[in-house]
């Protein structure tokens, strides 16, 4: 494998063609995280990607990416809206899997006095764990409601404000979706869940921010040194999963009478246009529209459990949500023309820049707002998405610190008890359903997202907003 330093902040990747690559791959990371990046597969799976029928651009890869299924995780990929393909696999099993980032009118100091108490009002009021069954109780035409409207029914229906809807990509749900497409055994495995976070790296957080680093950017945003805020990650749960599992199904059947020889079956895919390609586009923004819909559960059972600590003082706001697992038809500037295209973010997070038609007006003036967890032990990020990402990768940046051991090696020889009294030792409590749910996220799992961010704020793709901290965790 061959590898081009550029500048100290991108790598390329030429174009291989005995591998079967149509472009090179561009890839986003400091020296120090390269020697990381190196030690999985990531880049090969980026290498991958390349090989798709109608990729525009190159395969790009984020300063988080690490080994994922087919696609890696923390790549980007954008197809020709005409000629180009659909994988499932570059959206990934848990599709519009995002964050959403809500202020409160609440400072650390007040919440630190009564921490333990909401911590276990929250993880009563918001169900976690590899099942789970929320509080949302519908029925079928209720979930072909939901499925098309996403979080804009969960607010028309009581489970959230009026303006919690504006404030989400998209306006909280995708146009296309077609609840036929979405199977049966999808439907069973996601009607009980709405409002449920998940396992695995789901979390629910409460923070408080640490540091500004732009203050207009900051004012806009509503948020302040001291202030306490909650960051929801979680996604499509089992609606989303099967979604995924069947169309990797259909894609791998049908990919022969359309003549795609790939590298990796894991990158089953069809064309854009073609029956197979629509049928999952309509599901995936119908599982998309799912997660929107259940993130706006999940605040509204949230807004609830901080009540019944603080009171009706406790105001809390939405200030936005972003999803990082989806593919999206956009229009970017590519070889000096416009051209539509299918944008395939996977592990990747939209970073529209100022200006953007897409972005609530309140936030038009400073760009997006982005989102980017760290580890339960260490920080996340608020950064405002920058030009740069438009000119660069398709309006997006990374969505994490990216793993950097896998799930086995990180238990191995380690108790879940004592680390979380290590956790506590350093004022963070931690609730989780699982001794996994611990153990599988610690911070030595994960890159230093301080680095991380700082690639994407020096390479102009995002511009740093402020840092957050954690003072609870809630896991499945």
């Amino acid at each position: 494998m061959q590898i081009e330093s550029l500048d100290g902040l991108r790598y390329r990747i030429p174009r291989d063609e005995s591998r079967g690559m149509r472009t090179s791959v561009l890839v986003y990371a400091s020296e120090a995280l390269m020697e990381q990046i190196r030690k999985d597969r990531s880049l090969e799976q980026a290498m991958n990607v390349a090989t798709l029928p109608g990729i525009a651009g190159p395969s790009l890869a984020m300063p988080d990416i690490h080994q994922g299924y087919g696609f890696p995780i923390g790549g980007v990929a954008a197809m020709d809206a005409e000629q180009g393909v659909v994988s499932p696999g570059g959206v990934g099993f848990d599709i519009n899997c995002g964050v959403r980032l809500v202020r409160t009118t609440l400072v650390q100091q007040e919440v630190r006095e009564r921490l333990r108490d909401l911590i276990e009002q929250i993880f009563r009021d918001v169900p976690c764990g590899a099942g789970g069954s929320g509080f949302v109780k519908i029925g079928v035409r209720d979930l072909d409601r939901v499925l098309v409207e996403g979080s804009r029914w969960m607010v028309k229906n009581g489970y959230g404000e009026s303006r919690d809807a504006e404030f989400a990509e998209a306006g909280g749900a995708l146009e296309g979706a077609d609840p036929a497409a979405v199977s049966e055994r999808a439907r069973e495995r996601g009607l009980p869940q709405l409002g449920t976070l998940g396992s695995g790296n789901h979390f629910l957080e409460v923070q408080y921010v640490e540091e500004i680093h732009d203050e207009a950017a900051a004012r806009a945003f509503g948020i302040y040194v001291d202030q306490v805020v909650v960051l929801i990650h979680s996604g499509s749960r089992g609606l989303g999963h099967q979604v995924c599992t069947d169309y990797v199904s259909l894609m791998n059947k049908s990919m022969p009478k359309h003549g795609f020889t790939l590298p990796d079956r894991q990158l089953a895919c069809g064309p854009i246009r073609s029956e197979e390609g629509r049928q999952y586009l309509a599901a995936m923004c119908a599982a998309a529209n799912f997660a929107w819909a259940n993130r706006q559960a999940i605040l509204h059972f949230l807004r609830g459990a901080f009540r019944r600590i603080f009171g009706d003082a406790a105001r809390l706001d939405l200030i936005y949500d972003v999803c990082h697992n989806i593919a999206k038809r956009e229009r970017y500037e590519i070889d000096g023309r416009k051209r539509e295209v299918l944008v395939h973010r996977k592990g990747a997070t939209r970073a529209f820049p100022p200006g953007h038609r897409e972005i609530p007006a309140d936030y038009r003036a400073v760009g997006q707002p982005v989102f980017v967890p760290g580890s339960m032990g260490t920080a996340s990020w608020v950064l405002a998405g920058a030009e740069g990402a438009m000119r660069e990768t398709f309006g997006s940046v990374c969505h994490g610190a990216g793993r950097l051991m896998s799930r086995t090696a990180v238990r191995k020889g380690r108790d879940a008890r004592e680390e979380q009294q290590k956790l506590e030792a350093q004022g963070i409590l931690v609730r989780s359903e699982s001794r996994d749910g611990i153990l599988e996220e610690l911070p030595e799992a994960y890159k230093n997202v301080d680095e991380v961010i700082e690639v994407v704020h020096q390479a102009g793709l995002a511009r740093k907003v402020a840092r957050l901290r954690p003072m609870g965790v809630i896991k499945g």
